[in-house]
């Protein structure tokens, strides 16, 4: 970093910018990154562009490192992170780093360091230029935490031999994730995010369904061997179609896992949605969120089967959850890279998939097969309307036969997750 004087910008009476501290961030909570991007040129066009995003991630003492998913682009470097508050926004971090491609993969995401780590190892040297520093606030109001559950305590780390992904806890000894995350057979171990009371210990775990390689479905059952300490379960979305009561969901089942009172409103096209999951930074800082909308509810014979969201899901996230803002539900669970590999190693980055009641789990992202290059911000999530009804089955049986049917599915469904042209009707000709 560097500081500059321009003398012909002091004002007698001017102030230092409204500034927080970054200690008061958390994950999820909205951000504005404000730069220029690609520097001098065009200024008039591109001068202090504003970008939309949410903090994915944090580390350091009072969170120095701040991760977002505001779209900065080479250029902004410099530039001023912002976060609301009831009397105007507050400069809480610079922009450090975009980072834009890693190989043929669209990153997305980018560095911010934080304003007061930054003031308070310049000290010394403004101290010597005659600026008196006032201190930065400790924290600032802002948008209210839910009430409810925290959604990143129902998101795990799900590791099994070289590969890892992610995974959405359903109760205390039972995690769904996807196939490709477990298949390599090996001894599988699971680490739920921490939380309030616990930390985040691995637990061993057995897969207990998987479903087969020709099932349009992604998905695996895992049995912990022990409990999450003090798991609160999450509450399943309902349905996504606008007209449709809650309730109303056909054979798929109905009804939260856990009660919510009042129940939430159920999840349409176009509402804010996030998605949870190891896949920015695998097991350095816990799980990661990232935030978009729900831009497209497939449905065949009028039943969702396939969720697509603008969040960015990279690889290793796989398996986690995918959560209405709004009402915290959850929707459903991202499956993996189209095309792409279906799992990391452990020193790299891995697959995706926030609201206290999930809408699904992530599945994949989206990859150009005559391009190579793969684009996070198109990913395709299973609702968890297909799920919800097979694992109260299952959890009231203790069969995992109840998961057979994701291995029996129609032609129209098998068409959309290849993305095929569904069949139409027979000729009589």
């Amino acid at each position: 970093f560097a500081w500059l004087r321009v003398p012909g910008l002091d004002a007698p009476q001017g102030g230092w910018a409204a500034r927080a501290g970054a200690g008061c961030l958390r994950k999820g909570q909205a951000l504005l990154a404000c730069g220029s991007p690609f520097g001098d040129l065009c200024p008039e066009l591109f001068l202090n562009t504003l970008s939309r995003g949410v903090v994915s991630n944090l580390a350091g003492e009072e969170n120095a490192l701040v991760l977002t998913d505001a779209r900065c682009l080479p250029g902004t470097e410099g530039g001023a992170a912002f976060v609301p508050s009831p009397d105007g926004p507050r400069v809480v971090a610079v922009i450090a780093a975009p980072f834009c491609w890693k190989g043929a993969e669209w990153v997305g995401l980018a560095l911010l360091c934080s304003l007061a780590a930054i003031l308070r190892s310049s000290a010394g040297v403004l101290g010597e230029a005659g600026i008196a520093v006032p201190p930065v606030p400790a924290g600032v109001a802002a948008a209210p935490a839910s009430s409810g559950p925290d959604p990143l305590g129902w998101t795990a780390l799900v590791e099994c031999g070289g590969i890892w992904g992610s995974g959405v806890l359903l109760a205390p000894r039972m995690l769904l994730t996807c196939r490709h995350v477990v298949e390599a057979g090996a001894p599988l171990h699971v680490t739920p995010a921490a939380g309030p009371g616990r930390d985040a210990a691995a637990l061993r775990g057995r897969v207990v369904f998987a479903t087969e390689e020709s099932s349009p479905f992604d998905v695996a059952v895992v049995e912990l061997e022990e409990s999450v300490p003090g798991f609160v379960p999450p509450c399943l979305a309902d349905t996504f179609l606008p007209g449709k009561q809650r309730g109303d969901t056909g054979r798929w089942g109905r009804g939260c896992l856990a009660p919510v009172h009042p129940p939430p409103a159920s999840p349409i096209p176009g509402e804010e949605v996030s998605v949870l999951g190891f896949g920015a930074l695998g097991r350095a800082c816990g799980p990661s969120v990232t935030a978009g909308v729900l831009s497209a509810v497939v449905a065949v014979a009028g039943r969702p089967v396939m969720l697509q969201t603008t969040c960015a899901v990279h690889g290793g996230s796989s398996g986690g959850p995918l959560v209405s803002s709004r009402s915290g539900c959850l929707m459903g669970k991202p499956v993996g890279g189209w095309g792409g590999s279906h799992g990391c190693p452990p020193a790299g980055p891995s697959d995706v998939g926030i609201a206290p009641s999930p809408p699904g789990i992530v599945a994949s992202n989206t990859r150009d097969a005559t391009a190579g290059a793969t684009y996070p911000h198109l990913n395709f999530c299973i609702p968890i309307t297909v799920l919800q009804p097979l694992v109260g089955r299952y959890r009231r049986t203790g069969d995992p036969a109840a998961f057979a049917g994701l291995n029996r599915v129609g032609d129209g469904v098998r068409a959309t997750w290849q993305l095929q042209q569904r069949p139409g009707p027979p000729s009589k000709l």
